[in-house]
């Protein structure tokens, strides 16, 4: 059987390729992709068979990139994954960690290492992927410093100069796991919907009402703008088993009766 191959975002050696390894095994053939966009639309038009994005972090909140392209999209979400993200410095060989003045990482990378930076006074420049920035060390011969995994530094023959550079160890990354297809009930399930209210009083309270009485575990809720109507929301919305459930499937219907607007993401198997 061959093995599955699976888009992601960035440069080899990004941590979205690290989930992809670890939710598929160490055979899967993975493809680099310039931007979310292209990863969504990789899987779409079957140039692979399955896409992997963040979709939040646990110190920088969500990734709403990705959840604008999920509204977007007839793909689903068919697993999930969860990756501790473990900064590293990294330099060019030769290069002492007196020399480096500047640091390159994708913002979200350098926000997470700040403390780390400001105590050395490193001057930071922002780039698109922390993979990608260390691939850009090594081909220009840089003195400076990047930010990215241990494997970014074995894949392109860097010097770690310092491992664990975050400000805060707890830091874990989730990852959606994107198929053109749907998945069966595990038993250990998580179902991922979003969906638009009416503007009644009451409207979302008698939405969540609707998974409360069922005695449905909500796991997450968050609001995004809904592009083009200012000062109305989208609620994406996280909750515990599986959309064919006899209980889920009983509220799904109940709340497609009593919002605006319904889309189920996906039914998918909990990583924790």
């Amino acid at each position: 059987m061959s093995a599955s191959t699976v888009s992601f975002q960035g440069e080899r050696g990004a941590y979205s390729e690290e989930a992809a390894t670890m939710f598929f095994g160490p055979n899967v053939r993975t493809i680099p992709c310039r931007t979310f966009k292209e990863v969504f639309q990789s899987v779409e038009e079957k140039s692979v068979d399955y896409g992997i994005v963040p979709s939040e972090n646990s110190l920088e909140g969500s990734i709403n990139q990705t959840y604008d392209l999920l509204l977007e999209t007839l793909l689903r979400i068919r697993g999930e994954v969860k990756v501790r993200v473990r900064h590293c410095l990294l330099t060019v060989p030769g290069t002492s960690i007196e020399e480096v003045r500047v640091v390159y990482s994708h913002p979200q990378a350098l926000a997470q290492c700040a403390g780390f930076l400001q105590k050395l006074g490193l001057e930071t420049i922002p780039a698109y992927d922390t993979a990608g920035s260390a691939k850009m060390l090594i081909e220009k011969r840089l003195k400076a410093g990047a930010i990215a995994s241990e494997r970014a530094a074995e894949i392109y023959g860097l010097t770690v100069l310092k491992r664990g550079i975050e400000d805060f160890p707890e830091n874990f990354t989730r990852f959606f796991v994107l198929g053109r297809v749907d998945v069966s009930s595990t038993g250990k399930d998580r179902t991922s919907i979003v969906f638009a209210t009416t503007h009644t009083p009451g409207s979302l309270h008698n939405a969540l009402g609707e998974l409360a009485s069922r005695q449905i575990n909500l796991t997450k809720i968050e609001s995004r703008p809904i592009r083009g109507t200012p000062w109305e929301y989208n609620f994406f919305v996280d909750f515990e088993g599986h959309e064919s459930d006899p209980k889920v499937s009983e509220a799904i219907r109940a709340l497609r009766s009593s919002t605006a607007m319904l889309k189920i993401l996906g039914s998918y198997p909990r990583a924790d």
